[in-house]
């Protein structure tokens, strides 16, 4: 007597024969994820997180994290009662700010994600841009203008800085053993200081290092919103160009959106901000026909 196969057996293998496709287009390539946001707080997401990156690398992807740190950065500053002044989104960093900077990314929060994903199974190994040369930064000056005046005026950031060059050689070397590296986004000068880069800006340049296929950066929301609260699921550069002209896209979300367009620009094949409050939302964009986000292709 043959039993009827039970629904949600059924229903799981339906989904991996949908990812079929997707696993076969993927297996091989190098995935650079920017983890960060909520998701970084959360211990319920940090292990959908950790058992995403885990599947991807057991699939035959090569995962490579960078994770930000901004909240828990602040969260200490104030402990400590320092206070924090930002211009244009970035932290002005003081010799003091860029020591617990680089306590906090390099120290716990990159332990704490190195032990999620050995928790769920994996290999993973924390570094930062000063290992063996992995990124080296130069410092980043803002001009603002005066309301009043309309003169413009060069704000010194202190040690802020963005990627300057990229030697991919540690991540080639973690990635062939089966490990996935977790770095920090701090980085060394040629000037010999220590550095504080943003994440998604550092996450953006080691994916156009590596000839990425993808990159994903992770957010506190659900992707790029039209005027009428929209998901916009599939943008080139050119309306990237036209939204912020128009002003549909503003504030943070303007910074993300030219590092997906650089690093599509630079060779990186998509770029895509996802919702990070969503559990398993990167399994689901990468693997399902509908995705979960917004891509960013030429």
């Amino acid at each position: 007597m043959s039993h009827a196969p039970d629904p949600e057996m059924l229903a799981k293998t339906e989904t991996l024969i949908e990812a079929l496709p997707y696993l076969q287009r993927y297996a091989g390539k190098t995935f650079v994820v920017k983890y960060g946001g909520h998701a970084m707080g959360n211990a319920d997401l940090a292990r959908d997180f950790a058992q995403d990156i885990v599947l991807l690398k057991a699939i035959g992807i090569s995962p490579v994290v960078v994770h930000g740190g901004g909240p828990q950065i602040g969260a200490l500053l104030k402990r400590l009662g320092i206070e924090s002044r930002f211009v244009d989104g970035l932290r002005v960093t003081d010799a003091a700010t860029a020591e617990i900077a680089e306590m906090v990314l390099s120290g716990s929060i990159n332990k704490e994600l190195v032990a999620w994903i050995e928790k769920a199974g994996g290999r993973a190994a924390g570094i930062s841009g000063k290992d063996a040369g992995l990124v080296r930064a130069r410092k980043v000056t803002r001009t603002t203008r005066d309301p009043d005046s309309a003169i413009e005026q060069v704000v010194d950031l202190g040690f802020v800085g963005e990627p300057e060059s990229v030697d991919r050689t540690i991540i080639d070397t973690l990635t062939a053993a089966g490990i996935v590296p977790v770095i920090a986004p701090v980085a060394v000068g040629a000037d010999g200081h220590t550095y504080n880069i943003n994440a998604d800006t550092m996450a953006g340049h080691i994916a156009a290092a590596l000839g990425a296929s993808r990159l994903f950066l992770l957010t506190d929301i659900a992707g790029v919103m039209s005027k009428d609260k929209e998901l916009l699921s599939d943008l080139t550069p050119a309306d990237i160009a036209t939204l912020i002209a128009d002003g549909t896209i503003t504030g943070g979300m303007i910074p993300k959106l030219e590092t997906c367009v650089t690093a599509v620009e630079s060779g990186v094949d998509a770029a895509v901000i996802i919702d990070g409050r969503i559990g398993h939302a990167m399994l689901l964009e990468i693997f399902t026909n509908r995705g979960a986000g917004t891509l960013v292709r030429k």
